[in-house]
């Protein structure tokens, strides 16, 4: 099934509620990861990884939904040419590529560490005790999920130039309406 291709001036409603849902988990997943080493070692560091995990999980799930949608039903808007839509379809693609490998590299590891799960079961480790490994798994995940947060500041940033400067409707698109 191809797209559904238009000449209108908005998303489609799921389109825009997939957009939304995913950049408040993403918000979510990068504030709450910021203070899992808050909690003390023991069940509720354990806890406060496992809602990390399981929401991590969540974004998977909804991105590989938000990506089926986009290629299969969502409403794709007309094409403008220019530099700015050309920045604006890389910048897009950039953010899919960089949650893609957000949540390959939490699963990875998830499963380099072998984390319990709210202290029901705890996940396969491919490298028990390698936490030299684990550290850097770790260290990338961070990376990626630091440069998520600049790129969709910056996506975020240019939503506002086009609301505010350029004073056209680019921002409405994926507004969400009663």
């Amino acid at each position: 099934m191809q797209p559904v291709s238009c000449s209108a001036t908005s998303y489609d409603r799921m389109t825009i509620v997939l957009h939304w849902v995913v950049a408040l988990l993403v918000v979510e997943q990068f504030l709450g990861a910021q203070i899992i080493d808050w909690f003390p070692r023991g069940p509720l560091r354990v806890n406060a990884r496992s809602v990390h995990i399981v929401l991590g999980v969540t974004l998977a799930v909804l991105l590989a939904v938000r990506i089926f949608w986009r290629l299969t039903r969502g409403r794709q808007l007309v094409r403008e040419p220019g530099l700015l839509n050309l920045a604006a379809r890389l910048v897009h693609h950039l953010l899919y590529v960089l949650l893609i490998a957000i949540v390959l590299l939490g699963l990875v590891l998830t499963s380099a560490r072998g984390d319990s799960i709210f202290g029901a079961f705890s996940v396969w480790s491919f490298a028990p005790g390698n936490r030299d490994l684990a550290n850097a798994i770790g260290e990338v995940h961070e990376t990626v999920a630091w440069t998520i947060i600049v790129v969709a500041a910056l996506h975020a940033a240019a939503a506002l130039f086009h609301r505010f400067v350029l004073k056209d409707r680019v921002l409405q698109r994926m507004w969400p309406r009663g």
